[in-house]
């Protein structure tokens, strides 16, 4: 699991589901990998790293045995995107308290702004190996 990034996101979110499919379709070199929080893939990965596998309320990447939260994981899933998207993570340079205030806000409202779905995505035929 270590060789591709991985993002862990909440699988009954729009919001996030709207934004794994965004990065796969700007992912053109397929090298990210997905696992909604509410499988036994990402729960075992968020007991690697002595998280709650409940209530978590960010995205989450692992890239090279590190893991990062909220604003931070954003930007660097930005740094694997084609066109300009990387160009964003210039803005690591914002406070994290900044960053994540907003991040935040967002993730507290993202249910009622977006809605959620009763059942977690389930991946095309052609999508699924990327998906643990």
């Amino acid at each position: 699991m270590d060789s591709h990034p991985i993002i862990l996101f909440d699988g009954i979110c729009n919001l996030c589901n709207n934004a794994v499919s965004f990065v796969i379709k700007r992912d053109k070199k397929s090298v990210i990998q997905f696992a909604a929080i509410q499988t036994d893939p990402a729960k075992k990965l968020l007991a690697q790293f002595n998280l709650p596998t409940q209530s978590i309320n960010s995205v989450i990447l692992i890239e090279k045995g590190v893991m990062y939260t909220q604003s931070t994981a954003v930007l660097k899933i930005c740094k694997h995107l084609n066109g300009l998207w990387p160009l964003l993570y210039g803005l690591i340079i914002v406070p994290t308290f900044i960053r994540n205030g907003t991040y935040q806000w967002i993730a507290k409202n993202r249910y009622q702004w977006f809605g959620k779905q009763e059942k977690c995505m389930v991946p095309s035929p052609e999508l699924s190996a990327r998906f643990l």
